[in-house]
């Protein structure tokens, strides 16, 4: 069987990398910019200091703040009007998942045309996008680096996924020092989309031994860095080493895709405006209880990359020490404990439900599932008991959406 490793050509990382990352930049001889960002980095300057650097490499540049957390088919629809206003020949991406995915909406139909929503599903472009340099500010997401565009369509109030190889970054730009003194909320929920997306390439039925080893390796470093840059946001290596891990997890999914946490979670952020990685951290463990069933002895290889001891442990018991070790976790960042805390409704769980069957990361999930099974997952997650010694801090909507 043939499988596609999809990757960025070139990616830039380490702190102190985003000089080195404009100077690259200059060497592709484009001359004008469409910075795509949203409006607190724009206000903090962090927009203003990449076109100031731009300018010295004699590049233009203009700033669209438009990227809203969950952006929509509006937001990329305004970004594409200001680049074709001002003539830019290429899309920079500062910030989190939220306008890495605008500014891929806003790439892909500046090449292809259209619309957005005539991109959803999978590689349904015929054009590679305008070329795309995406700056990172978070470590979670992975948006720099993947193929992934994940949109929501505000009038059927839903998260479109776009998996399309013409959406691949040009450039993912890694510079943990741009990730300093984030707030605990956000580093805590975006850690836990990166622990997922990890997870979730794990058990997936495209997994391969290359996404298999980048999986392993981000568990690996985000069970030991995540309660440290969370409680600690001015650390610098635990910054850095959650930047490599993200991408790591990107680099799993990218190639082996997701499954029913990210199917399920992209419906509660589409209907309810949630923060995606505080919906991926209460699903997870639920969905990979689900699966179980065909993955115990994955997931086991997850719990041992955690620092859980399973030697002598049977695949099933090693799967819960594996489901045990995400709770707990969630629990020390302080990820809520349930659906209901984030204000989702039991009566509207069959309508996610449907949606989450149709959204094109369920396609490798390990366990098939009927409307009824999603249904029961979504019913478990949604009043599941609030731990002892829940951490103080709640991430709730500082996550940066993917």
């Amino acid at each position: 069987m043939s499988t596609t490793f999809f990757i960025p050509a070139v990616n830039i990382m380490g702190a102190g990398c985003l000089q080195e990352a404009i100077l690259a930049i200059r060497g592709y001889g484009f001359h004008k910019a469409l910075i795509v960002t949203d409006t607190v980095l724009n206000k903090l300057g962090v927009a203003g200091q990449i076109q100031s650097l731009l300018t010295a490499q004699e590049i233009e540049s203009v700033v669209f703040d438009g990227a809203k957390p969950n952006p929509t088919v509006g937001n990329v629809k305004a970004g594409l009007t200001q680049l074709k206003e001002h003539q830019c020949d290429f899309v920079i991406s500062l910030g989190g998942g939220s306008p890495h995915d605008c500014a891929k909406g806003i790439a892909l139909c500046a090449s292809n045309g259209g619309e957005i929503s005539d991109y959803e599903g999978v590689d349904r472009s015929a054009k590679p996008q305008l070329p795309l340099v995406s700056i990172n500010t978070t470590a979670g997401t992975a948006a720099e680096m993947t193929r992934f565009c994940i949109i929501t369509d505000e009038v059927r109030h839903i998260k479109m996924a776009i998996v399309d190889r013409n959406v691949t970054p040009l450039m993912s730009v890694n510079d943990p020092n741009l990730m300093l003194a984030k707030p605990k909320g956000l580093t805590a929920a975006t850690g836990m989309d990166a622990l997922t997306h990890a997870v979730e390439a794990y058990v997936s039925t495209a997994a391969t031994p290359i996404t298999d080893a980048c999986a392993l390796k981000a568990v690996e470093l985000i069970s030991r860095n995540l309660r440290t840059a969370v409680a600690h946001g001015d650390n610098l290596q635990a910054r850095e080493q959650m930047a490599y891990a993200q991408f790591l997890a990107g680099m799993a999914f990218n190639n082996a895709s997701l499954g029913y946490v990210h199917a399920m979670s992209h419906q509660l952020g589409g209907f309810y405006d949630l923060p995606h990685g505080v919906c991926n951290a209460l699903l997870l463990p639920h969905v990979q209880a689900f699966n179980a069933a065909t993955s115990a002895e994955r997931l086991r290889d997850v719990a041992r990359a955690m620092g859980v001891s399973v030697d002598g442990m049977d695949a099933a018991a090693g799967a819960q020490a594996c489901l045990s070790a995400i709770r707990k976790l969630s629990m020390d960042i302080g990820i809520p404990a349930s659906l209901s805390e984030l204000g989702v409704k039991e009566k509207d769980i069959p309508l996610l439900t449907e949606n989450a069957l149709k959204d094109a990361c369920g396609l490798t999930n390990p366990r098939k599932a009927s409307q009824a099974e999603i249904e029961a997952i979504f019913r478990g997650a949604m009043h599941a008991p609030v731990a002892a010694g829940q951490a103080q801090h709640k991430a709730t909507r500082e996550s940066a959406p993917a």
